[in-house]
């Protein structure tokens, strides 16, 4: 079954099989409230905000047994958490910093998520002139799936109340850790020691790596939909100065690409974003050579 037709499939079975669960809550304390299999709560770094400095709020997803989310890039199926701010003049949103997911589903269809729970982190950033009389109200509204052998969509309002004061806050005691955990989750820099190239057959991406030290285990996670075939064994060759990673073009990429961007893992190891410009077609240069 191609992507876009398993997508397809998979949005009727959501439509037809599962009903929407709708949950609100606004608390001064962050309080977990009901998703489907599972709770959200929206909880901060630090007991306070200091106007004209940056401060980090997360979603905390815990998830029953076996039941999952999914990254920005969801692959073969499924759609990532969706997020709608509402923010008090003076504080403004940035982009989710998404931890490097996990590979699930089956053989013929694979999905990039997070079983059991995940924090995301979205930094915030307050303006010098925000008001310390009220408490600012940070409200979210989230649409997020839900899935094991069945996906269910749900809704959930979450919002917390953080005092603004002038001195630099502590952190929150009960919520640091998960901050903590998701930040060594978090895809890094790679070294700008190590070097990367991209070359490409008729129907592969050929990553090379070369990181000064043999690499017997890495995976790749796609940035972007419909570039790299998620169910496709990812050949991995060790060589003395890393790797080379053999990654199946996905039958939805119609036309050619410059860059690949995306996620490594490393066995053992923190993960890494990598941004690799793809080379000339090694069919293409060998016909070039004759």
């Amino acid at each position: 079954m191609s992507g876009r037709k398993s997508r397809a499939a998979f949005r009727r079975a959501v439509i037809l099989s599962a009903a929407v669960l709708a949950i609100c809550s606004n608390r001064t304390q962050a309080t977990g409230v009901p998703i489907p299999h599972g709770t959200l709560e929206l909880i901060a770094e630090k007991d306070w905000i200091t106007a004209g400095h940056p401060f980090n709020v997360a979603l905390r997803f815990e998830l029953e047994k076996g039941w999952h989310v999914y990254w920005v890039n969801p692959g073969d199926s499924g759609e990532p958490p969706r997020v709608t701010w509402d923010l008090p003049a003076g504080i403004k949103a940035g982009a989710i910093e998404w931890p490097a997911p996990r590979r699930l589903g089956t053989p013929t269809i694979v999905d990039y998520g997070y079983q059991d729970g995940v924090t995301l982190v979205v930094p915030m950033r307050a303006d010098a002139t925000l008001s310390s009389q009220n408490p600012a109200q940070i409200s979210a509204n989230i649409k997020v799936l839900v899935c094991r052998e069945i996906c269910v969509p749900g809704k959930a309002q979450v919002s917390l109340a953080l005092p603004v004061k002038p001195q630099p806050p502590p952190a929150n005691s009960q919520s640091t850790h998960f901050f903590t955990e998701a930040r060594k989750a978090w895809p890094r820099p790679a070294l700008a020691s190590w070097k990367f190239f991209i070359v490409q057959t008729n129907d592969s991406f050929v990553l090379t790596a070369n990181l000064g030290r043999k690499i017997t285990d890495a995976i790749f996670f796609p940035l972007a939909e419909s570039q790299v075939s998620n169910a496709a064994p990812q050949t991995l060759v060790p060589t003395a100065t890393g790797f080379t990673l053999t990654l199946r073009k996905s039958e939805q990429l119609l036309k050619p690409i410059a860059r690949l961007k995306g996620v490594l893992v490393l066995s053992g190891e923190q993960p890494y974003s990598i941004d690799v410009p793809i080379g000339k077609s090694t069919e293409a240069s060998a016909k070039g050579s004759g």
